[in-house]
């Protein structure tokens, strides 16, 4: 082989390595651009289900959140739901964020002491979130995932509206 032949080689060669290196590149790129954005608030999805079922744990019950004049959250869930389970930390951010100044009530659609509060809300699908005044009327209601922010302006609003205004 000549000299020119060998030069012409290696020409061919790098640009096919260069052209190897692109095309690596943006598919490198395109995977971590086009991944699904992973939650920071849990490691495995098992912590989801974890955090709904504390969130269940410590909520109030409906019967004492209707009766202690108090704005309230109800959300109908069920643990099989990765909707709910993904809401289940924002939702106890917001219970933090309000505190004593907001009922928390969490009602398992699967459970069937809860049919007549299903049907009196007309709950269709879940996660499902009612929030009632301090007289318990409905003043909002959401379905599917609603953003922290979204909830927490919304309840804002209800909880400034019932706390008394001093003179």
């Amino acid at each position: 082989m000549t000299a020119d032949r060998l030069t012409e080689n290696l020409v061919k060669r790098q640009k096919s390595l260069i052209a190897i290196a692109v095309v690596v590149i943006f598919a490198i790129a395109a995977v971590f651009l086009t991944r699904p954005q992973t939650s920071t608030t849990g490691l495995s999805p098992v912590s989801g289900l974890i955090t709904l079922k504390a969130s269940a744990q410590s909520a109030i019950s409906y019967d004492l959140a209707i009766a202690n004049g108090n704005p309230t959250l109800v959300e109908f869930y069920a643990d099989w739901c990765t909707t709910c389970q993904a809401l289940a930390p924002a939702l106890q951010a917001v219970h933090r964020q309000f505190g004593s100044d907001l009922n928390l009530v969490m009602l398992n659609i699967d459970d069937p002491q809860w049919r007549s509060q299903i049907q009196q809300f007309r709950v269709s699908g879940v996660p499902h979130l009612v929030l009632l005044n301090p007289d318990q009327a409905i003043v909002d209601s959401f379905i599917g995932d609603v953003p922290r922010q979204v909830l927490a302006s919304r309840i804002e609003e209800i909880v400034a509206d019932a706390t008394p205004v001093s003179l």
